[in-house]
C-alpha cells in the first residue's frame, strides 16, 4: 500500500517513502563499504583529497552514456583522460563550495528524485525504476544521493556565475553591431569537371600511384560464419492457444475491469507529530468552515498544509484506482461527489481534507484491440520454460558438440550462414560487438571450437562457428585500377579548376577585363548583398571565409579559396554592414542580452574553474590505459 501511495502522491507521504528506500535499500550499500576495506592505490589526489578507481570508472561510464553509440570507437584513454578530468574539476569545485559554506537540504535532494523523468513512469514516481537505474550506474541510493546532493551543490556556484553577469547598453551595441554584421560580396565558383577528360590516364601513372599508396587498399581480416539462433518469437508460433480460452481470458479481463474508475484527489494536511489529533481535528474544521464560507482550497493548501510539495501544486497528490492512498482517503473519495470537500479524514500521517478533482470512467478495448496482447500472455510462461531449457540444452551441446548439426538436429534449429564480416561488424546478430568478438576469438577463429552461448537480448541467443578465415591482404592492382583512374581523374580536374581559377584572380588583380575570359569558361559573377555568418545565402565555406577577410578600406577586397568538394572561389568582398540594435525587435533583443550574459557568465566560470585548478595541489597517477602521471602546483 505505502508503495501504491508513493507512485501516486507527493508531500510529507513522499518524504516517507523516500526514507523507507533508503532504510530497506541501506544493505546493498554495505557492500560498497566492505569493500571499502581493501585499498587501492588512488588515481589522483586535489588538496590532499583521493579520486579512487572506482569514482574514475564511474565517470569514464558516465561520459561514455552521454556521448551516444559512436563513443565506443573513442581511444580509451583519452575517454579516461577526460573523465578524470572531469572529477578533478568536481573535486576543486566542491572544496570551494564547502569553503564558503554552501549546502543542499535533504529536502531539496527528495524533490529532485521525485520530480526527475528518469525515475518516473507515466508522470509518476517509480521507486522500483529509481532503484535500476541507480544501480545500473555503480551506486546504493545514499551513493546516489550523496552524489545528487554534490552536483547540486556545484550547480550552485556555476548558476551564481551564470546568474550574476549583465550587459550595459554598451556592450550590447557594441556585440551586435559585431554580431549581427553583415557583408556584401561577389563571387565566382569554378567547379571541377571535364576539363581534362582529353587527356588519357597511363597505365603506368596508375601503377605508380598504386605502389605508393598500397595501404589504402588493404582489405581487413574478415571471417564468414555459421551459427544458430534460439528465439522465443521462434517458440511462441510452435504453441497454439485455444481460441476459447482466449475469449475466456477476455471476457475475465473485461469484467475484472468493468467500471473500474480513476480518480484524482487533492489534499490539506494537518500532521500529528507536533500536535495532539484533536488539534489537528480542531485545524481541519476551521479550515473547512472557511472553505464553506467561499475560500479558495488551492489557497488554503499553499497557507496551510503540512505537506509543503503538493501545496504548490494545490494540495494535489495525483491519481488513484482505489489502492493508491491510505484506505481512509479511498473511503472519503467513495463518498465524494466531483468537486466536494470531505469532512476530516484521520489516517496514520495526520489529519487531512480532501478534495474530488477529477473522476473518470474508461471503457474496456474491444476483443480484437488486445487479443494479441492476451494471446501472448497466455504462452509467455510457457515459452519462458521452453526458452530456458532449451538454452541450457544449447549451451551443453555447444560445448560437447564440434559442429552445428548436432545441435540443429537436436533443438531444431536452422544453421546459417553469414556474409564475410571484419573486427567492426557486420549485418544482422554480427552488428553485436560481443558476438564479433566471440567470432574473432582465439578459441573459435583459431581453435576450431564453437562459441560459447552468446545471449543477444532476454529473448534470444546464439552460437557461432568460423567457417572461413580470409586474412587481411592487399587488393591486386588489376581490382583497383578503375577506382585509381577515378581518384587520379579527380584529382586532375581539382588542378584544371584551381589553374583556372588562379588565371582569372591574376587577371582581375592586374586590372584587366575579365568578360571575355569568363565568357569563354561559362563562368560568372554571382553577387550576394547582407551575407551574414549563419546564413543560408552562400556556401558555408564561402560565409566563414568571407568574414575571415579585413574590412575594405580603399576598394574592394580580393581573396580565393578551395572548397571541400574541390570548386575554386574567387571572392570580392566590397563592404562590411555593421549590425545596429535599432533593428533588433525588443523581445528579440532581451533574449540576445540573456545569451550574451549567460556566455560570459560562462566564461567567468571556467576562468574561476581554472584558477581554483592553478592553486590546487593536483597529483595524477598511472591508470591501466596510459601514464598520467604528473603533479599541478
Amino acid at each position: 500500500m505505502l508503495q501504491n501511495i508513493r507512485d501516486n502522491s507527493q508531500g510529507v507521504v513522499a518524504k516517507v517513502i523516500i526514507g523507507l528506500i533508503v532504510a530497506v535499500f541501506a544493505l546493498w550499500g554495505v557492500e560498497s563499504i566492505i569493500g571499502g576495506f581493501v585499498a587501492t592505490p588512488p588515481v589522483a589526489e586535489v588538496n590532499g583529497e583521493e579520486i579512487n578507481d572506482l569514482q574514475l570508472q564511474i565517470g569514464v561510464q558516465n561520459l561514455l552514456a552521454s556521448m551516444g553509440p559512436d563513443a565506443g570507437a573513442l581511444d580509451p584513454g583519452l575517454v579516461e583522460d577526460i573523465a578524470l578530468n572531469q572529477l578533478i574539476d568536481e573535486v576543486v569545485l566542491r572544496q570551494a563550495a564547502e569553503r564558503s559554506a554552501l549546502a543542499v537540504s535533504s529536502a531539496q535532494i527528495d524533490r529532485f528524485i521525485l520530480n526527475s523523468p528518469q525515475f518516473q513512469i507515466n508522470g509518476v514516481f517509480d521507486s522500483e525504476l529509481a532503484l535500476r537505474t541507480m544501480t545500473s550506474q555503480g551506486m546504493s541510493v545514499p551513493m546516489f544521493r550523496d552524489d545528487l546532493g554534490r552536483r547540486m551543490m556545484l550547480s550552485q556556484i556555476a548558476n551564481a556565475y551564470a546568474g550574476s553577469n549583465f550587459l550595459t547598453s554598451g556592450e550590447l551595441e557594441q556585440l551586435v553591431e559585431l554580431q549581427q554584421q553583415t557583408r556584401d560580396i561577389r563571387y565566382i565558383a569554378i567547379p571541377i569537371g571535364t576539363r581534362t577528360l582529353g587527356t588519357a590516364i597511363s597505365d603506368e601513372r596508375i601503377g605508380e600511384y598504386y605502389e605508393l599508396n598500397q595501404e589504402d587498399f588493404r582489405e581487413p581480416e574478415t571471417v564468414v560464419t555459421r551459427y544458430v539462433v534460439l528465439d522465443q518469437d521462434v517458440i511462441a508460433e510452435e504453441i497454439a492457444v485455444d481460441p476459447e480460452e482466449l475469449q475466456a481470458r477476455y471476457e475475465q479481463e473485461r469484467a475484472e475491469y468493468q467500471g473500474a474508475a480513476e480518480k484524482r484527489a487533492s489534499h490539506i494536511l494537518f500532521e500529528t507529530f507536533g500536535i495532539s489529533e484533536d488539534e489537528a481535528l480542531e485545524q481541519a474544521r476551521a479550515a473547512r468552515q472557511r472553505l464553506a464560507d467561499g475560500e479558495d482550497f488551492a489557497a488554503l493548501a499553499l497557507e496551510l498544509s503540512s505537506d509543503t510539495i503538493s501545496a504548490e501544486e494545490g494540495g494535489d497528490i495525483g491519481y488513484t484506482d482505489g489502492t493508491a492512498f491510505p484506505p481512509e482517503i479511498e473511503s472519503a473519495l467513495e463518498a465524494l461527489e466531483l468537486g466536494e470537500t470531505s469532512a476530516p479524514v484521520v489516517s496514520e500521517f495526520g489529519v487531512h481534507l480532501v478534495q474530488l478533482t477529477e473522476d473518470t470512467q474508461d471503457e474496456y478495448p474491444p476483443f480484437e484491440e488486445v487479443s494479441a496482447r492476451i494471446e501472448r500472455d497466455l504462452k509467455s510462461s510457457e515459452v519462458e520454460l521452453i526458452y530456458s531449457a532449451r538454452l541450457e540444452d544449447l549451451s551443453n551441446l555447444a560445448f560437447e558438440s564440434g559442429d552445428l548439426e548436432t545441435i540443429s538436429e537436436q533443438l531444431n534449429l536452422p544453421v546459417l550462414t553469414s556474409e564475410a564480416f571484419g573486427r567492426n561488424g557486420g549485418a544482422d546478430i554480427f552488428s553485436d560487438p560481443t558476438v564479433v568478438a566471440a567470432a574473432f576469438s582465439d578459441e573459435v577463429l583459431f581453435d576450431g571450437n564453437n562459441s560459447d552461448v552468446l545471449e543477444l537480448d532476454d529473448t534470444r541467443a546464439a552460437v557461432v562457428r568460423v567457417e572461413q578465415f580470409n586474412e587481411s591482404h592487399i587488393r591486386p592492382l588489376d581490382d583497383v585500377q578503375a577506382e585509381i583512374a577515378v581518384l587520379l581523374r579527380t584529382e586532375m580536374e581539382r588542378e584544371a579548376a584551381a589553374s583556372l581559377g588562379n588565371e582569372v584572380f591574376t587577371a582581375l588583380e592586374s586590372g584587366e577585363d575579365l568578360a571575355e575570359l569568363l565568357a569563354a569558361n561559362e563562368l560568372e559573377w554571382i553577387e550576394e548583398s547582407g551575407v551574414n555568418r549563419n546564413g543560408i545565402q552562400v556556401n558555408p565555406e564561402i560565409a566563414r571565409h568571407v568574414f575571415s577577410m579585413s574590412r575594405p578600406e580603399e576598394g574592394p577586397l580580393h581573396d580565393s579559396l578551395v572548397l571541400s568538394n574541390g570548386t575554386f572561389v574567387l571572392v570580392e568582398l566590397t563592404a562590411v554592414n555593421p549590425g545596429s540594435l535599432e533593428d533588433v525587435p525588443e523581445e528579440q533583443r532581451r533574449v540576445l542580452a540573456q545569451s550574451l550574459s549567460a556566455d560570459l557568465g560562462n566564461n567567468d566560470f571556467q576562468r574561476y574553474l581554472q584558477t581554483l585548478r592553478e592553486n590546487a595541489d593536483i597529483t595524477r597517477q598511472e591508470t591501466i590505459f596510459g601514464d598520467f602521471g604528473e603533479s599541478i602546483p
